[in-house]
């Protein structure tokens, strides 16, 4: 603990003679009007603050402006234990107009496929079930093909090509047949890319205009089509009709029966169950 010191001691002549005491306490007085006065500055500064924030606050917000307070819903979780939701299968609105299409227009049933001529589960399909299904609905069944052609198959593009191009010669489901009926062709041993005059080959065997043909091949009239064809079957949504994301067109063959998804190349039993529970509804 300090000792506090004591002050000099100065000799003075007596009339000289200092009150200490007096000086002392007038010191501490004076510091203590100095504290006092400085509190209320404080105090005073407060008040006008607070004062001030409010006039702010006033023109800021104006008389009458209330805030409102969204609250966003809260879901609420899930009992424990409780069984989740089962994802449901998509139906989808697929478009068909301006497409290649057989059967009547007004039709209840409406079968839309995107297909690859160079498919070998294309090709099965339409060998065992494409006549045997509209064979089973006369006049109830339009079908619809879209294309899909596989970047690995090396021929499938250009037959798409052919059999529009045939198309402008009212000759498109004939060459449709004729390509799916020569997967022997397309699918040739050694791999290579049909030529120009394969595919004229196969139009003279329908009776075309071969000069015709290869003019609107080779210009590639229909390449955007296609094109716009594939990218309108990757934009479509996922369906969930196995519990999981399924790309709407993941493969080829991919069928939509009203709407309804079927991907692969299915017996005609399937297409039955779907196409019988559409026309019930009816």
């Amino acid at each position: 603990m300090a000792t506090k010191k004591s002050p000099p001691v100065i000799e003075l002549e007596e009339e000289e003679e200092v009150d200490e005491t007096e000086e002392v306490e007038e010191t501490q007085s004076s510091d203590e009007y100095v504290r006092f006065k400085i509190s209320h500055f404080y105090a005073v500064l407060v008040v006008l603050a607070f004062a001030v924030g409010l006039l702010v606050g006033y023109f800021a917000w104006g008389r009458n402006t209330q805030i409102a307070v969204v609250q966003q819903p809260v879901a609420a979780a899930p009992a424990a234990g409780a069984a989740q939701p089962t994802p449901q299968p998509v139906i989808y609105n697929i478009e068909t107009k301006g497409y290649p299409s057989l059967g009547p227009t007004d039709a209840p049933i409406t079968v839309v496929e995107f297909s690859d001529y160079q498919c070998p589960y294309c090709y099965r399909w339409h060998a065992e079930v494409y006549d045997q299904l509209l064979a089973s609905y006369p006049g109830k069944i339009r079908f619809v093909y879209r294309n899909f052609p596989l970047a690995f198959h090396q021929n499938a593009f250009g037959s798409a090509e052919a059999a529009l191009c045939a198309g402008d010669q009212n000759a498109y489901w004939k060459f449709h047949k004729v390509l799916f009926d020569s997967q022997d062709l397309l699918n040739n041993q050694a791999g290579t890319v049909l030529a120009q005059a394969d595919y004229n080959e196969l139009a003279a065997g329908q009776s075309l205009d071969v000069t015709a043909f290869e003019t609107c091949m080779t210009s590639h009239k229909y390449k955007k089509f296609i094109d716009d064809d594939m990218a309108y079957a990757a934009s479509l949504p996922p369906d969930y009709a196995n519990g999981q994301a399924e790309a709407a067109v993941g493969g080829t063959p991919t069928f939509f029966i009203n709407g309804h998804r079927l991907g692969g190349a299915y017996p005609i039993e399937y297409f039955k169950q779907i196409i019988d529970a559409e026309l019930a509804k009816n």
